[in-house]
């Protein structure tokens, strides 16, 4: 029997995954590979599982080891559907070490609490001091172990554990993709007690395949401010209850939101919640009252905080949980350490206004066949409606002979920065009024294809543009698209070259096109750091460049989407092309868009008006500028077009 994984809380779209086999019964059941000593070796260890069933019977097997038919290499859980709960099998009386290891690196997969069965492959002082806590190692398959040859104890057993790191989830849950092909490695000290062979040094963190971390845990993000604007943080939570905290997702969650954000966006946002603020001592769900309301204990670090201060946590709260469930929260109320008394309380009105978040576009843009800057309105809403595109108003309109290579809106839509088509000026232009074009504020020296890269608006009113000229390649930024360009430093580039660019809309994050030697491009996020104060305007620089696509080979385009997602294209190794959302963590979280194998450009609105939702646009080589509405198929807008783009 094959099962698909469901779609758990926070999830995107479905995930690929394989069935869990059928033994005998219909019990759930992993199939074993032999091996020699010394030779590769794949976990064989058999799991129970149990699954509520949609008729709301709980259905249990329990797996045991097949002692005939045929014998199938499986590397790590065949993919469990993310519905059902998997509990390890203790270890067997008198076990080889070999089954010793395979048992307890299954049981790291389990469900139960506090590990207790990986902890019974332990010896007696190692179950007491072992704490994984929440740190895992993520795998891109599952192990491989083998003896470590030469031990002549008969009484010890070195084995080593090892495999191809694909990503780490550190204490605050962050995830961070590894790079380089990074081998993961440890060894595990076997000794005998009582005649019965026991892991005396386990390992120092969970260790997953890919395919169980994606059963095991969710992504969420938790939101943050910089200045006045939320910003998305990223991170994964356990998809049921957390086997050490015992905290259900939502709690989880919240849980990581008190403890701050992630090491690598901590640096450029804060949080509203006083320093030591957790939840009430005791607190492992979080409830609901009947106007959908989550009412959230806190302890008595945030007991006296002023309401404007109260609010802005509330918000941060409301923001972080209202994906987590089918049915969202419309308000948040704080409780004080009692866990009866109220400080404030937020609705999803209030709150928006404090998080300050994009405007929802009014139009839609493009360049057109003559190499003017046009906009249109697409209504998802209505199948029927006509579109019509307009060239945009003010100086563009009028200017005799102008002629846009690349544009860009800024969120107010009120100007629009355009690139001329030779890819040597960088225009701000007003969209209202009319009279003569105004001088470039930025002038590149390049011949093609090395010419300005296509501008880019933060929320701000900055703009961000790259000159790819080799003798004087850079990141430049225009202070609110009008001041005097100033270079920007972007630390990690090590001589590669930024072919395309996409500011976040809040200012902190800047996904960054580097042409990669050998004439791949990957695509890489960076921190946006400011100087403080009134210091020196021109310190902004761009740091920690990390892998946005690890999973692809070659990345084509990307555009940023809501609660701080990126929409990429491009393709796997041996693969085709595809456009996928990712997180900024550089994890994939939902399946490909269709159609994506002739895109080369794409944009998505990264207002979040859920009740208008808005198409993602692209450039299709064969067709010009289609349009994606939700659950439909491609359609084409304009067939002489490129260069789609929403504000930003």
């Amino acid at each position: 029997m094959d099962a698909e994984p469901g779609p758990g809380p926070g999830h995107e779209g479905p995930r690929a995954g394989a069935g869990v086999r059928a033994g005998a019964g219909g019990a759930p059941e992993r199939a074993a590979a032999a091996g020699a000593p010394g030779r590769r070796r794949t976990r064989t260890r058999a799991l129970r599982a149990c699954a509520l069933g949609a008729a709301g019977l709980l259905l249990a097997g329990c797996a045991s080891m097949p002692d005939h038919g045929e014998i199938r290499a499986v590397r790590g859980s065949q993919g469990v559907d993310s519905q059902v709960r998997v509990f390890g099998v203790p270890p067997a009386d008198k076990a080889s070490p070999a089954d010793i290891v395979d048992g307890f690196l299954e049981a790291l997969t389990g469900d139960d609490p506090q590990l207790e069965t990986a902890r019974k492959y332990l010896t007696e002082d190692a179950a007491k001091s072992w704490k994984p806590g929440s740190a895992v190692t993520v795998l891109s398959a599952g192990l491989d172990r083998f003896p470590v040859q030469g031990e002549k104890n008969s009484d010890q057993a070195r084995w080593k554990v090892a495999g191809k790191k694909l990503a780490t989830v550190d204490e605050r849950s962050a995830y961070q993709p590894e790079t380089g092909g990074a081998q993961y490695e440890e060894f595990l000290q076997l000794v005998q007690v009582d005649k019965q062979w026991r892991i005396a040094t386990p390992p120092r963190s969970l260790v997953l395949s890919d395919s169980d971390f994606q059963r095991m845990y969710m992504p969420v993000s938790k939101y943050y401010f910089a200045g006045g604007t939320l910003v998305a943080d990223p991170v994964y939570v356990r998809q049921r209850s957390d086997p050490d905290s015992r905290m259900d997702p939502t709690t989880q969650t919240v849980q990581s939101l008190l403890a701050g954000p992630s090491k690598w966006l901590g640096p450029v946002v804060e949080s509203s919640f006083p320093t030591g603020t957790e939840l009430r001592e005791g607190t492992k769900s979080l409830s609901y009252d009947g106007q959908n309301t989550l009412r959230v204990p806190l302890n008595a670090k945030a007991d006296n905080v002023a309401q404007p201060q109260c609010q802005k946590m509330a918000t941060q709260l409301l923001y972080t949980v209202k994906d987590l469930t089918a049915s969202r929260p419309e308000r948040v109320e704080l409780l004080r350490s009692d866990g009866k008394t109220s400080m404030c309380a937020v609705s999803e009105v209030a709150a928006a206004d404090l998080a300050n978040r994009p405007p929802t576009p009014g139009f839609q843009y493009y360049v057109d066949a003559e190499s003017r800057l046009v906009r249109m309105k697409l209504d998802v809403t209505n199948d029927e409606q006509q579109y019509r595109p307009e060239a945009v108003p003010g100086p563009l309109a009028t200017a005799p002979g102008f002629k846009v290579g690349s544009a860009a809106v800024s969120h107010g839509e009120r100007r629009a920065a355009v690139v001329s088509e030779d890819g040597h000026g960088l225009y701000v232009v007003p969209l209202t009024g009319s009279g003569a074009m105004p001088p470039p504020v930025l002038v590149g020296r390049g011949a093609k294809p090395n010419l300005l890269t296509t501008p880019s608006w933060d929320a701000a009113g900055d703009l961000w543009v790259a000159d790819q000229d080799p003798a004087n390649a850079g990141l430049w930024r225009v202070p609110g698209g009008t001041g005097a360009p100033q270079r920007v430093e972007v630390s990690g580039l090590d001589g590669r070259r930024i072919t395309s660019l996409k500011i976040s809309p809040d200012g902190v994050r800047i996904a960054l096109l580097l042409l990669e030697p050998g004439g791949r491009k990957n695509l890489w996020v960076g921190r946006v750091e400011r100087p403080a104060g009134k210091g020196d305007a021109s310190a902004v620089s761009v740091r920690e460049l990390r892998p946005a696509a690890p999973q692809m080979a070659d990345v084509t385009a990307m555009s940023w989407a809501p609660r701080g997602r990126l929409l990429v294209v491009g393709r796997e190794s041996g693969g085709v092309d595809q456009a996928r959302y990712m997180l900024a963590d550089g994890s994939m979280v939902a399946a490909s868009l269709p159609g994506a194998t002739e895109l080369v450009a794409v944009a998505v609105a990264v207002s979040e008006d859920e009740d208008k939702p808005k198409p993602v646009l692209a450039y299709s080589q064969e067709d010009g500028i289609v349009w994606l509405p939700p659950g439909a198929q491609w359609r084409t807008a304009a067939a002489g077009g490129r260069g789609p783009a929403y504000p930003g």
